[in-house]
């Protein structure tokens, strides 16, 4: 969905693709703090995306670290019509969606063992009080959980549209929808999620599926090793 020339890019949205243009260059020059500052822009949306698909955590891990390789192999094919941060979430989502397509085949043979998520606890305040610290982690498990049982076309777009902020437009552009059916499917996932909840949950939709520091942290470490950077 790019811009016509009725809807052309605002002045913050050009200083935001020629941002992006300026490390790409430095990426494919092999500057390692180009990839270091283009996944830690980009880790914890890419993440929440993958995560939102697979609904495990150790493997939405393993598919941000998968795609970012293969877009930085590929690197010199963005030309700017989307942001980085977009064309990253496509590759992430066709990488999803191929190892979901995968885990559906295996399953159809036979029964495999539930791999484990590696949990991360979420970084909240030590000075917390204990019992409101409790609260606060049984909440956003509660949300966490779910937004996992919604059907993946109603997951997707709640994630793109509430958690991760993006606007209708940018969620249709991401999923290749249209504006009309990212609204039908977003309307259909809350009406879901209320009856799970059977309460507001706007407010703390916002801190749900944590990237913690030290995954950003291991992922970005990894990619780099990966790119050739350290040993």
């Amino acid at each position: 969905m790019r811009k016509s020339a009725m809807q052309a890019a605002t002045p913050s949205e050009a200083d935001a693709t020629a941002a992006d243009m300026v490390l790409v260059h430095r990426a494919l020059a092999r500057d390692a703090d180009a990839f270091r500052a283009i996944m830690k822009a980009h880790n914890q949306r890419l993440y929440r995306i993958a995560r939102a698909v697979i609904r495990n955590d150790a493997e939405a891990e393993d598919v941000v670290q998968e795609a970012y390789v293969r877009a930085f192999a590929h690197l010199d094919a963005f030309r700017g019509n989307a942001s980085l941060g977009t064309w990253l979430s496509r590759i992430v989502i066709n990488e999803a969606l191929g190892r979901l397509r995968k885990r559906r085949r295996i399953a159809a043979v036979a029964m495999p063992e539930a791999r484990e998520a590696e949990i991360i606890p979420f970084p909240l305040n030590p000075g917390d009080d204990p019992e409101r610290t409790m609260a606060q982690r049984q909440i956003l498990q509660l949300v966490e959980q779910a937004t996992d049982k919604l059907p993946d076309t109603y997951r997707t777009v709640f994630v793109a549209r509430v958690i991760e902020g993006l606007s209708i437009d940018e969620t249709a552009e991401l999923l290749g929808l249209l504006p009309e059916t990212v609204k039908t499917r977003l309307y259909r996932a809350r009406v879901l999620l209320r009856k799970s909840l059977d309460d507001e949950i706007g407010p703390v939709l916002l801190d749900a599926f944590p990237f913690a520091g030290r995954r950003c942290e291991r992922l970005t470490k990894a990619v780099m090793k990966r790119l050739g950077f350290e040993g």
